[in-house]
Formats: C-alpha cells, sequence, structure tokens
C-alpha cells in the first residue's frame, strides 16, 4: 500500500516509506502537510514569487562600499566596516573544542523590544523590524497561521558556510515552537533526523522562494543541519521567524 497520500514520484523530497511519515499536497496553500514521527512540518517549494525572491536577495545584500553582484563576500576581511543598507549583518564567534573561532555563516537578530536570544553561547538583542522585513513576515503568517515577534536571519556566503546539528529547543521559544524558515538566493540542503536513531533522516532541498514550517513536537525529537556543499558559490539567504516569550 502506498504509504503517502500524495504521488511520491512528484514530491521535490523524498520521504521514507516507513509507518508514522506522510506527505499531502495542500492545493490551497501550494505545498505539502509533512508528517513525520512526533512531528509536523509544511513545505512550500516556490511560496514566495520570483520577483519578491530576487528583491530580497538585492534588499539583504545592499551596501555602501561593494558591487553585491559581483563581490565574493568570503574574501571580504572585516564585514563589521561595511555598512549594509538594510540589514544589520554581523560576525559572531563561538567556543569550539576550547578554541575562539566565526560561526561558520554571518547573522542578524530582529524582533520586538527586549525579545533577547540566547543560542551557541551567542547572546543577540534585536534590532528594530524594517519595511522589508514585516512584509515577509506578513506573508508567512498570513499563510500559516501563527504570529511571530522574533527573527533569526542567517547569510550562508556560499557552500562553506553551514548549520551544524542542533534542536530549536531553547526555553524562550516555548514547549512546541512553530518556526518557519524563508529562503532565498542558493539552494541548499535541509536534513532532519531522529534523536533516537540518526538514520532516519529526510533531505529537504531549500530553494530560492522556499517556505518550510515546522511545528508539533518536532524540536524534542528530531536535529536539524544545513551541511557543507563545497560546490556552490553563490550566497544563500534563510529567514527563520519565532516567538520568543
Amino acid at each position: 500500500m502506498d504509504l503517502f497520500s500524495g504521488n511520491p514520484e512528484q514530491m521535490p523530497f523524498a520521504m521514507p516509506r516507513s509507518p508514522g511519515f506522510d506527505a499531502v499536497w495542500a492545493e490551497d496553500r501550494r505545498g505539502y502537510n509533512i508528517t513525520v514521527p512526533n512531528g509536523a512540518m509544511f513545505y512550500s517549494e516556490c511560496f514566495f514569487e520570483k520577483k519578491v525572491s530576487d528583491r530580497c536577495v538585492e534588499y539583504f545584500q545592499e551596501n555602501d562600499s561593494y558591487d553585491w553582484k559581483n563581490v565574493r563576500w568570503r574574501d571580504v576581511e572585516d564585514i563589521s566596516k561595511i555598512c549594509f543598507k538594510n540589514i544589520n549583518w554581523k560576525q559572531d564567534n563561538i567556543r569550539l573544542y576550547g578554541k575562539t573561532v566565526p560561526l561558520p555563516r554571518l547573522t542578524a537578530w530582529y524582533g520586538d523590544e527586549g525579545r533577547n536570544y540566547t543560542y551557541s553561547g551567542i547572546t543577540s538583542k534585536p534590532n528594530p523590524w524594517n519595511e522589508g522585513l514585516l512584509y515577509i513576515r506578513r506573508l508567512v503568517e498570513q499563510d500559516c497561521g501563527a504570529q511571530f515577534n522574533s527573527l533569526l536571519l542567517n547569510w550562508y556566503r556560499d557552500g562553506a558556510d553551514h548549520l551544524s546539528w542542533h534542536s530549536d529547543d531553547e526555553r524562550e521559544l516555548g514547549r512546541n515552537p512553530v518556526i518557519a524558515s524563508a529562503n532565498f538566493g542558493a539552494e541548499r540542503d535541509f536534513v532532519i533526523r531522529r534523536k533516537d536513531d540518526k538514520s532516519q533522516k529526510v533531505v529537504f532541498p531549500l530553494r530560492h522562494g522556499t517556505l518550510l514550517l515546522m511545528s508539533g513536537a518536532l524540536q524534542h525529537h528530531w536535529e536539524h543541519a544545513v551541511p557543507k556543499r563545497t560546490k556552490i558559490s553563490g550566497s544563500r539567504f534563510n529567514l527563520t521567524f519565532r516567538h520568543v516569550a
């Protein structure tokens, strides 16, 4: 018996043919409602119109020093000296095996006043919302029926930038957080795996304009990562909307 309510051959991702996994096409949302053991997700490959997605890539990189279309951001030594017009990007450092090393991506934290956020030993105070980010937030909230007061932006400058295995299970996010991930620019893989059985994995291609929603008890039982992809030279921008208590 086919375990999927939709047609698995037409899906842009592969789901395990095991009990507890399902993907159902939702015509009204132009995406898949996904069930995994102890969690729920939603995937819309082309949620954002191309015109909006293209403008986002430009908006995130506009600055007073470089031509964003031609610069190789990996070679820029001090990102703090660049005046970005729309996003206050920063290069954080983390402690790893007793050493201080740069976080393998650039980040920015936006949100309502007082919504500080701490992860990997990094505490971020929110930048105030701007019109561009509020526009994206409204589109996401209208679709998923949730409200968000905070936003973490990740800039993967090329395929060497990555995100290690972790769960978004910080206390300030609540017991079963709803997290919406908007993606623009170069395609990257987003991988989830069971904490108690790391052989259970699902790989989602996050493309230019893709929206991915995580909900239910997913963060308790699954972890996720964005692995290195050395052949990718372009930038990818990921916006994860959250509600911080």
